[in-house]
Parts: structure tokens; C-alpha cells; sequence
């Protein structure tokens, strides 16, 4: 998915030559015709049909491998590595098929064996038409493959076959969501959970502002008869963000703020790394994923219980930019809680800051919205009619598990730690469709303030831009607004519609409901457009790749642990600023606590020979350390996987 390299095997080597960084994303076409796009900021070099894009950093390379006179995916992807580096390939270590798609007529991705030190990413997607295939290669740094994430993806959705038109429904009316439509949907998201193996789920529909339908499917726990319904509460995680975003948006009708004010002017301790970098942040750059800050969730999730809300600015005042302001598409967390934190500031000064945001997303979104079991309260959103995660276990079977770990993001809760329900999202996918109007006609925001959280700001891909705590997608040639959330055994999306006044909204309480909303938005459009049959195929597709990717995780771990690696830890390990982690013995394993993350332990030796320690409590994170000494003492490294290693070591 990440490395291109354009080659017809009968084409005579020429002399390389490299091409200026490209200023727009730029479409090409290989020796084969195969339609590319060289991203914006990134260099390439030809050697006859033999394309190579560098990133800026000039870590990580992505290219293009026209392929002929191969049997198969697996064939195609090694001669393509002897093409790329004549030295050898890497060890594949996961090979996953994909739906036809695109114009492709099978699409095969393999992931390959990196080691836990060099902090890389390898991987190659092979994708055949006809009796040709083209190889996208990935090889570098993935630390750089997580901050240029958006023009990846560019490379990658921008590799068609020659002559292939991309579906498009643009210009068409949307068809009404009918009775008839309406059950199409709803039996598609009920066949697809059982398919995916999710326990529960919470659907919505709207149509010209209007729901249509609302309500559950299966139950909200394994094992328990209870039934999932329009009132069953969720984590909604990262969803939280838009109603954040929401927040700002009334404040700024009251004139408490501007979304072009510095962020210092309003709450004047706020700080990042630096004071020139601090006096350049605006309230816009708090919720618009493009300051070029990294990701952190680490810093929370490692963390001891107990933070307070002002961790947030602390870890900010500590935290530098990896790129200019605008330039790119990266997500953190903690920027997001401090727009939601200086927000109930701004209206309650006097109140601890976790406290004012509460009573202010209380008083201005959740009590004039109707969204009445909307809280931040965990022992309310826990209480009676709630939905309990699940994820998958060693083995790879969804298990009900604690909600623990989802207590992690509360100190920072403006960024994602709201519990929801079905009733609830779908009078705010209303507000949105109704731009700023409740369903009962009463405006609570601005049209002007409203929207322009919606405006196109930085890439995330071809067809998608990130504003201000929401997405706005290009799909299938439809504007789509939208944003999801995923903690420990809760995946949850929405979708609006504004052309069409039609929206969607679904919880999931398990890991597998991640791999629903792709497959459920394309039936939407299936259903609303008459687009072609995709789907179904894509949900069969995401169940076999799930059970493929659980059987090769659980291939390379050694549970119950490795004997002598278990024996060798120390029982408790320290990082300075981040927390503890201990190991000790529960029922006659070796268990692992790390801040939020609690499990027993597996074992699994590297490429190079060394070990690492892995949790293997159900759930889609854990941790995954590396044993190693450090000045005589025993240490474990954790690396976040884009640019911050913790190194904890033994007391």
C-alpha cells in the first residue's frame, strides 16, 4: 500500500533521472498504461519504466511494478522485490486477499517481517487485470509512513487499470428511503454483523431530515438475552470530537471566541513545545488535525489512572510539530481536548476544567439537542440499558471483556469519552442535515458557524479532507460528512448527506464493527442509486481477511509465554514520564499491567532472534514489548509506531 514502482519487463534499461518534487498531485501513467498519481511534496525517479516517489524525508519510497509471466499475487509480489531491491525480498508474514475492485480483478496485500528495532514498514499490494499485474511496494520508515499517511493513500486509491472509469453518481437524485429500502438496509447491516460476528448494534436512518427507522439488532452482551434498541448506550470515542466541535461553534455565536483568535489570548497558559509555535496556534488549529503534531494516544493509554484533565496542556507543552501548520493530515488527540477544555474555561472559569466542559456540553449540546442518556458520567453510561464491549481473544473469538481500558481517554474526554445512543446520535446527524436546526424546528447554531466545520482543510486522501473535528468525502462522486470512533470493543460511525437530507448512524460493541461501515455506506449508496452490487462482497471479504489476520498473529505467538523469558522479567519496571509498568503471576500465568493495558503474556521471537512480550487480553491493543538490558538492568521498549519509544526500566 505504500511503495510505488512502475516497470514493463521488455523495456531496455535506461539511464535514471529524477523529476523536481511534484506540486499538486500529479497523474502518470506506467509503461503498461496503469493509471497513477505522484503525491504532492514528493520526488520521483525514472529508470525507463521503473518509477520511485521519496518522501520529503527521503525515508520511505513508494513504487509502481508492472509484472508479467507470474502465476499468482504471491509469484508477482516477489518478482517485483527482485526488481526493487536485487538484493532479496523480505519475509512475507501475512498475505490477505481483497474483493475485485477498482477495475482490478483480484487485489492481494502482503505484509512482511520488519524487526522490533528498526522501527519500519514493508508491505506490497498486488493487483491483477487480465494477465498483467502491478505491485505497489512499500519500504521505510514508519514513523514517516504514519505522518504521510494522506499521500499513501493518494498513491495507493490512485492506481487504476488503463481506460477504468471510477462509478459515479453524481448529478443523480437519491431515491427516497422507502419501507422497502429502508428493510434492505437494515437486513444488510443484520447479516453483516452476524457474518462479522459483532454481538450488537445500533442503526438509524434519516431521509430528507426525517428517521425513517431506528432501533437495534442482536443484544447487547454474548450470553445475555438482553436486546440492543435505539435507547441502549455505547462509547461513541472519537464521535465525541463533532459534538466538541459543535460546542466551539455555539460559543463562537455568543462571541466568547473567534475560530481565527490564538488559542493564548483565550486561556494564555496554553503552550506547546515552543513559544513561537504557541503564539501561532488559533482555535481552528486545536480541532483541524493539520498542526503537524504526531499522535500521543500512548501517553494516556501507558499512563497511571488517576490524571487530571490539565494533563492535556501539560503533554501539549511538551509536544513539538513534525511538520508546518496546513501541510498535513495528523491526528492528535490531546489537541482536541484542549479545544473542548478551554471551551468549558471559557464559561465557567472558576471550575476544575473536566467539570466545566461537562456542565458546558451539558447546557449548550446535550439538553437543548434532546440527547437526554448522552453523558461522561462512566457509572451512568454503565448503568441499565447499556451495550458491553467485545473484542477477540488469542485465538481469534469475540469475548465480552471489562471496560477497564476504556477509562483511559477520560482525562482527556472532549476527544472521545462520551457515551451515546442510537436516539441520541441521530437528533445530531439531524442538527447537522438541518444545518444548526433541531428536529423540532428550534435553531441552536448558526448555519455559518455550523458549517464551517465542514469546510475542506487538510488531505486525508483522494477524495477526502478533514475540517474541524469531521471528514468530508468525494464518495462515489457524493458529498458525504462524517466521522468515526473506535475504543477497546466499540467501532461507531455516522454519515450526513446534505445534497440529499439523508443520514445513517451505527454502534457497534465489539472490534469487528470497524470492518461494517465501509461496506454499509457503499450499500447506501447501493440502495439510494442503484450503484452495482459491492457490498455484500466487501463484508465476506473483511470477515475472511479478519480470521486470516487472527490465525498469523496467533502463528508467531508462543502462549502460555516462553518459559525462560517469563522467568527472566523483573517484577516491576519504570518510564519518567509516562508510568509503571509490573508483572506478576494470576492463577499460574505471568500477567502484565501497563498503565490501562492489563493482560497474561505470550512470547514471540523476532526475525533477528530477540524476544518480545505481547498482553493477550481480547481487544484490538495491547502491548508489545521488547526485552532487552540497558546499563546492567532489565528493560522493556514499547514503540507507539510513529515517533515516540518508551524505554521502561527495571527498579
Amino acid at each position: 500500500m505504500k511503495l510505488l514502482i512502475a516497470l514493463a519487463l521488455t523495456c531496455a534499461p535506461v539511464a535514471a533521472y529524477a523529476q523536481a518534487a511534484a506540486t499538486a498531485d500529479t497523474p502518470g501513467k506506467t509503461a503498461a498504461g496503469v493509471q497513477y498519481v505522484q503525491p504532492k511534496d514528493w520526488t520521483a525517479t525514472i529508470q525507463g519504466p521503473v518509477i520511485v516517489f521519496a518522501s520529503p524525508e527521503g525515508d520511505l519510497k513508494l513504487a509502481v511494478i508492472d509484472v508479467g509471466g507470474v502465476a499468482d499475487a504471491k509469484e508477482a509480489a516477489a518478482k517485483a522485490w527482485s526488481i526493487y531491491r536485487p538484493t532479496g525480498a523480505p519475509t512475507p508474514r501475512l498475505t490477505t486477499a481483497a474483493p475485485p475492485g477498482d477495475g482490478w480483478e483480484e487485489r492481494v496485500s502482503v505484509a512482511y517481517e520488519t524487526l522490533p528495532t528498526e522501527r519500519a514498514t514493508r508491505s506490497a499490494l498486488a493487483l491483477r487485470k487480465g494477465t498483467t499485474w502491478t505491485v505497489l511496494i512499500v519500504d521505510g520508515s514508519a514513523g514517516t509512513a504514519a505522518k504521510r499517511s494522506a499521500a499513501m493513500s493518494v498513491v495507493q486509491a490512485g492506481l487504476r487499470p488503463a481506460g477504468y472509469r471510477q462509478e459515479t453518481f453524481a448529478g443523480k437524485v437519491a431515491k427516497r428511503l422507502t419501507p422497502e429500502r429502508v428493510e434492505l438496509l437494515r437486513s444488510f447491516v443484520e447479516q453483516s454483523a452476524r457474518q462479522l460476528e459483532v454481538p450488537g448494534v445500533g442503526f438509524a436512518l434519516i431521509d430528507h431530515d426525517k428517521v425513517v427507522w431506528q432501533g437495534g439488532i442482536g443484544v447487547r452482551a454474548l450470553g445475555s438475552p438482553e436486546k440492543v434498541d435505539e435507547h441502549t448506550k455505547f462509547m461513541i470515542a472519537s464521535n465525541t470530537k463533532g459534538l466538541t466541535t459543535l460546542l466551539l461553534s455555539v460559543l463562537a455565536d455568543e462571541g466568547k471566541l473567534r475560530w481565527d483568535e490564538k488559542v493564548v489570548d483565550l486561556y494564555p497558559q496554553f503552550r506547546l513545545g515552543n513559544d513561537e509555535v504557541t503564539q501561532s496556534v488559533l482555535v481552528r488549529h486545536l480541532v483541524c488535525a493539520c498542526t503537524g503534531l504526531p499522535r500521543k494516544d500512548y501517553g494516556f493509554i501507558l499512563a497511571d489512572k488517576g490524571a487530571p484533565a490539565a494533563a492535556t496542556f501539560t503533554q501539549l507543552a511538551a509536544t513539538m510539530p513534525t511538520s508546518k501548520f496546513g501541510d498535513l493530515f495528523q491526528y492528535n488527540n490531546q489537541m482536541a481536548s484542549a479545544a473542548g477544555y478551554v471551551a468549558g474555561h471559557l464559561l465557567y472559569p472558576k471550575m476544575e476544567f473536566g467539570a466545566a466542559y461537562d456542565r458546558a456540553m451539558e447546557e449548550k449540546i446535550f439538553k437543548p439537542l434532546g440527547m437526554k442518556d448522552s453523558t461522561f458520567d462512566y457509572a451512568k453510561g454503565m448503568a441499565g440499558n447499556w451495550a458491553s464491549p467485545h473484542g477477540l481473544d488469542i485465538d481469534g473469538r469475540v469475548t465480552r471483556m471489562s471496560n477497564d481500558f476504556n477509562a483511559a481517554p477520560y482525562p482527556y474526554r472532549p476527544a472521545g469519552a462520551a457515551f451515546s445512543t442510537t436516539a441520541d446520535m441521530v437528533r445530531y446527524v439531524q442538527l447537522e442535515l438541518g444545518k444548526g436546526v433541531t428536529p423540532e424546528g428550534k435553531r441552536l447554531v448558526s448555519e455559518a458557524n455550523l458549517v464551517e466545520r465542514r469546510k475542506k482543510g487538510v488531505q486525508v486522501g483522494p477524495d477526502s479532507w478533514y475540517g474541524m473535528g469531521l471528514f468530508q468525502r468525494d464518495a462515489w462522486g457524493v458529498q458525504v460528512v462524517t466521522h468515526g470512533g473506535t475504543l477497546l470493543g466499540f467501532h461507531s460511525n455516522w454519515y450526513a448527506l446534505p445534497e440529499s437530507g439523508v443520514g445513517l448512524v451505527i454502534l457497534t460493541n465489539a472490534d469487528p464493527g470497524a470492518q461494517l461501515f465501509g461496506p454499509v455506506l457503499r450499500r447506501l449508496m447501493e440502495v439510494l442509486y442503484d450503484g452495482q452490487p459491492e457490498a455484500e462482497r466487501d463484508v465476506a471479504a473483511a470477515a475472511a481477511r479478519g480470521k486470516s489476520q487472527a490465525q498469523a498473529r496467533r502463528s508467531r505467538l508462543t502462549y502460555p509465554g516462553d518459559t525462560a523469558v517469563l522467568g527472566n522479567l523483573a517484577g516491576h519496571y519504570s518510564h519518567p514520564s509516562v508510568g509503571q509498568i509490573t508483572v506478576s503471576e494470576k492463577a499460574g500465568q505471568k500477567w502484565i499491567k501497563a498503565g490501562f493495558v492489563e493482560g497474561p503474556i505470550a512470547t514471540r521471537k523476532n526475525a533477528d532472534s530477540t524476544m518480545s512480550i505481547i498482553s493477550v487480553g481480547p481487544g484490538n491493543i495491547g502491548v508489545d514489548a521488547l526485552v532487552g538490558t540497558r546499563g546492567g538492568k532489565r528493560t522493556l521498549t514499547i514503540n507507539d509506531g510513529q515517533q515516540t519509544q518508551y524505554v521502561y526500566v527495571e527498579d
